[in-house]
């Protein structure tokens, strides 16, 4: 009776170690695909990448090994550090005016508007044609020297500029464009207010709160999460921007290197001068700039946002 109760109990966990052996092959199976994908896509690119930025390599010729050779170039190029502080700046201040219009239009379109889904689509619409070469050739008729925006100028007697063709202004050109693109970050932040409890507002109100402090005591504070995530996201978006200042400048980044984008400078030794060794070196660094980045904001989170599991 022993040997019988003892083979009876060990069935159900031989059948319990089929079934789970069972599931995990079905699920290496559908991953497979995914990893072959991840492998030659991404991951042996990277390493493939990260070799040549120790070389000279012109695409014509077998590589050079030149160790870190290429990494101190960077320290006394001159346009490395424009290319760095072009791309500083159009970060710094696109991507938080791009949030602050995003968050604005959210709010707006989360007390309830008729036609709210037609409003959601039309301004989510920018987001998808922002990045393309077609919406980036149209900004170079806007701020051209007979563009619209001049002719819109005209109308109060203001005599116009060609704006992309200024070094002082063609810069800003491409900030507009970038806040143009909010309907990415606004959804989300639509889809966070409508997270928060109206039962906070009514309690609030009761207390005599008026609509700025139960913005910046409920909203605000509840929304964190969603801000984080934003920021997040749109800064390493910022950091990766390409198309519009190849395309507003013609691929030179002028004038005078106003619009040269570190991407942009980039693809211009790597894929003009066929510098690919240089060019690996700078995808590196751009790679550790966002990094650093984004590291120091999870650090720093813990320190503005809130979770609502928190006590």
């Amino acid at each position: 009776m022993a040997t019988i109760a003892t083979s009876d109990s060990v069935r159900p966990r031989k059948r319990k170690a089929t079934y789970a052996a069972r599931e995990a092959r079905a699920a290496w199976i559908m991953l497979t695909p995914w990893l072959i994908g991840l492998a030659l896509i991404t991951a042996i690119p990277m390493i493939a990448s990260l070799v040549i930025s120790f070389t000279d390599y012109s695409l014509l010729a077998a590589p050079d090994w030149v160790g870190l050779d290429n990494y101190t170039r960077l320290l006394d190029d001159p346009r490395f550090m424009a290319a760095l502080w072009v791309t500083f700046r159009y970060v710094f201040i696109s991507v938080p005016l791009q949030l602050a219009f995003a968050l604005g239009l959210a709010l707006l379109l989360n007390r309830g508007l008729r036609g709210l889904r037609f409003y959601r689509s039309a301004f989510y619409l920018p987001s998808l044609l922002g990045a393309s070469v077609t919406i980036a050739i149209l900004w170079r008729q806007v701020f051209g020297s007979d563009g619209i925006f001049n002719q819109f100028l005209a109308l109060f007697g203001i005599q116009g500029v060609s704006w992309i063709g200024n070094p002082d202004w063609a810069l800003s050109t491409l900030i507009v464009l970038n806040v143009w693109t909010f309907g990415s970050p606004m959804v989300i932040f639509l889809a966070g207010l409508r997270q928060i409890p109206k039962e906070y507002y009514e309690a609030a109100s009761v207390d005599g709160a008026g609509k700025v402090r139960q913005f910046f005591h409920i909203t605000l504070p509840l929304l964190t999460p969603v801000v984080f995530f934003n920021v997040i996201l749109q800064f390493i978006h910022a950091f990766q921007a390409f198309t519009p200042s190849y395309i507003v400048s013609g691929g030179t980044g002028g004038p005078v290197d106003s619009t040269l984008f570190y991407t942009l400078y980039l693809y211009q030794r790597g894929f003009t001068q066929f510098e690919m060794g240089y060019a690996s070196a700078m995808a590196w660094v751009l790679l550790l700039i966002i990094g650093v980045f984004t590291a120091a904001n999870f650090i720093g989170a813990r320190f503005w946002v809130f979770y609502g599991d928190e006590k």
